[in-house]
């Protein structure tokens, strides 16, 4: 009786799990059909119209940092270049440090200036609300009709300004424009290989074929700009999420505002090289996708969109319940086995599970990786395969943290270290320029 009962309850836990796996497939593979759709069709990024630079407004350019010295020095030079009137870009480095990073970059600021860049290097006394607390301190002090966004660690080609800002130009309600990011360091070991083809694939196939078919897509809090007032009619940042960026790109899509996406400058970043600093990053965004996820799916329901367009608002935002899921499906699964003897009860159900697995993987990261021509197919094999013990890790590593997160334990933000170089690298589009 006992056994009967316990088998039947972790049946039911299985069958769960499962169904919140597949439910999450099913999201991304309408997200690749879409794709799809818009390759046959050959559908384009918006085009920035040509402006005259007396016709180019005044823009904000945000770089939040927190200890992070040789980092600073460089993002400042590099900032420094774009290709905007000097008298109307304004860059704000949002200095958090309590390290040598302010005297720093403070040195190479006033260095700049003397060149003519405009530079505010702004202090807070304290670390409160993190990125969105600085990014929202340092709205207060201008009034640039829009904001650009930066992570320290990214450097933009000079012509990213002028790809981007006159965008919004010709489109009133668009909120902020999103540029693809690439990862100069995913060539480093198998890990920065795993998440760049991961990485590609979120922005080629997801990010830009939700923005194409006027879904909810993602602001990725660096390489974007933001118009004010679409910052100030959405409530402005909110530290009360560890993905300030998702919360605020909700809160902007339920006001009416929508997005544009750009795949082209892409914007050079870098992606942890370390297990430890991987894991916590990603921890980070599941714990933070998730306090949003607990505070807008009612709202998005309530919302007067059409039902796709809800339901995979919902997809997005909810989609970090993958790991808890997969970790206690795959508990179930091995209990399940030893109850009845062999896998076969699930093997039709696991068989599904496979081939969505197989699908999702194939289809968002072989056509990015084939466009971007990052190197043979034998190598993509050997980083595709790589994929899904990875995954089962982070399911392990991050599911307790989400339940936890769900159950409303607060995190902490904790910054993912960039690795220092010594010099600025001119990027392709860059080089070109030059």
């Amino acid at each position: 009786m006992l056994i009967g009962l316990v088998t039947f309850l972790v049946d039911a836990v299985a069958y769960l799990c499962a169904a919140i796996l597949v439910a999450i497939g099913l999201g991304y593979l309408v997200v690749i059909g879409r794709f799809l759709y818009d390759w046959l069709r050959g559908a384009r990024d918006p085009d920035a119209p040509a402006t005259p630079g007396a016709d180019l407004p005044h823009v904000l350019l945000q770089i939040p940092v927190f200890n992070e010295p040789l980092v600073t020095e460089q993002s400042l030079r590099c900032v420094a270049q774009l290709d905007w009137p000097k008298d109307k870009l304004r860059i704000q480095l949002l200095d958090d440090s309590t390290d040598e990073t302010t005297e720093r970059a403070e040195r190479v600021a006033q260095e700049l200036r003397a060149q003519g860049a405009i530079i505010d290097h702004v202090r807070r006394t304290d670390r409160s609300g993190f990125k969105a607390g600085a990014c929202a301190y340092g709205l207060t002090l201008t009034n640039e009709p829009f904001i650009a966004m930066l992570d320290a660690d990214f450097r933009p080609p000079a012509n990213w300004l002028k790809r981007t800002v006159p965008l919004f130009l010709t489109d009133d309600r668009a909120g902020f424009v999103q540029s693809r990011c690439e990862f100069q360091n995913f060539e480093t070991n198998w890990l920065t290989r795993a998440q760049g083809l991961v990485q590609d694939g979120h922005y080629m196939v997801e990010q830009r074929s939700r923005a194409l078919a006027g879904w909810l897509f993602q602001f990725n809090g660096t390489g974007g700009i933001w118009r004010r007032a679409t910052v100030e009619d959405a409530g402005g940042w909110s530290d009360y999420s560890l993905c300030e960026d998702l919360d605020l790109t909700v809160r902007a899509e339920l006001r009416g505002w929508h997005g544009l996406f750009v795949s082209e400058p892409p914007i050079p970043g870098q992606v942890p090289d370390g297990i430890r600093d991987f894991r916590r990053q990603q921890r980070r965004w599941s714990n933070g996708f998730v306090q949003v996820a607990q505070k807008t799916i009612l709202p998005i329901w309530e919302a007067p969109w059409p039902l796709a367009k809800r339901v995979l608002a919902i997809s997005l935002v909810a989609h970090q319940v993958f790991f808890p899921a997969a970790a206690i499906g795959l508990i179930a699964f091995a209990l399940g086995a030893l109850l009845h003897g062999s896998l076969a009860p699930y093997a039709g159900l696991l068989e599904l599970i496979l081939a969505m697995t197989a699908m999702v993987a194939l289809g968002i990261t072989l056509p990015p990786y084939l466009a971007l021509k990052r190197g043979t197919v034998v190598d993509f094999a050997k980083t595709v395969g790589s994929l899904p013990p990875l995954f089962i890790y982070l399911a392990f590593a991050n599911g307790a943290k989400i339940l936890q997160t769900l159950r409303g334990r607060k995190s902490t933000f904790k910054r993912t270290p960039k690795q220092e170089t010594a010099a600025v690298e001119a990027t392709p589009a860059e080089a070109e320029l030059e």
